[in-house]
């Protein structure tokens, strides 16, 4: 079965072509759901995390403060590799057992954010990449996620280009548009999919 990497910039609407993807059949390996369950309280994950960022980082039941170590992350990318560093062989590990569970002639869609940023392209038989103009990501993060412009500017220069995700695509999913033009677009991609599977 391929092996399918999902992937597009913040606010370029992956999250919701991970959903319609979903909703045709595909099993969907979410890796932000997965790093969120690898720093769970009473994991290695959150340990690790704890020791490298200090208490700081943690809430006053022991859970992961992210807005803290967000603010840590996003403004240095020294301290972000040595997170992802912790993360990322956790996340791979859990996504690979996922994949396996899966079983003979499942899709499977590995949604990862930073899939461009961490190189990890070789690793999927086929990437998708959902693609919005700056613009339209800028718009959508302070009109929808209410981050201020600032904030948004922030996490879009934290990312890839969009040159370097289009660079790394197998299939690119046009989001430019509203919500209802894209439903068909995912289609022909699951279609696509489906064949190749």
């Amino acid at each position: 079965m391929p092996k399918i990497g999902l992937t597009g910039g913040i606010g370029a609407g992956k999250s919701e072509v991970a959903r319609l993807l979903s909703s045709y059949g595909a099993v969907l390996v979410d890796s932000d759901v997965i790093a969120r369950e690898v720093v769970e309280p009473g994991t290695e994950g959150l340990a690790a995390v704890a020791a490298e960022f200090g208490p700081g980082v943690l809430t006053a039941d022991g859970r992961l403060d992210r807005p803290a170590l967000g603010a840590i992350v996003f403004a240095d990318a020294e301290r972000r590799a040595a997170l992802n560093a912790i993360v990322h062989p956790l996340v791979a590990r859990r996504a690979a057992e996922l994949q396996d569970a899966a079983g003979p002639g499942a899709v499977v869609v590995h949604d990862v954010p930073l899939l461009t940023e961490n190189g990890l392209a070789p690793l999927y038989d086929l990437v998708v990449v959902v693609d919005a103009s700056e613009a339209t990501r800028l718009d959508r993060l302070v009109r929808l996620r209410g981050m201020s412009e600032q904030q948004a500017r922030s996490r879009m220069a934290a990312q890839a280009t969009r040159e370097q995700r289009l660079a790394i695509a197998d299939l690119v999913v046009e989001n430019d548009g509203p919500l209802e033009e894209l439903a068909p677009r995912v289609r022909t991609v699951w279609e696509a999919l489906s064949r190749s599977a």
